[in-house]
């Protein structure tokens, strides 16, 4: 994919892979603009992150306050 200034540009698509989101889950939207596609990208929680993250926050909010470790 290639820019104005035939600069490479970072395509929409390869984020949705490396983020490990269904392919067509953002770029595939009817009227999205390529920027559009990389600002919701990059504002979305990444799904590995929220199944390494749930655990370790549901185990510390079992926690009685004050013994966090």
């Amino acid at each position: 994919m290639d820019g104005r200034r035939a600069d490479r540009v970072l395509n929409p698509a390869f984020v949705e892979w490396m983020q490990g989101v269904e392919p067509g889950c953002v770029t595939n939207v009817p009227g999205i603009s390529r920027s559009a596609a990389l600002r919701i990208l990059g504002n979305g929680v990444v799904p590995q992150q929220v199944s390494a993250a749930l655990p370790w926050l549901l185990a510390a909010l079992a926690e009685p306050a004050g013994e966090a470790a």
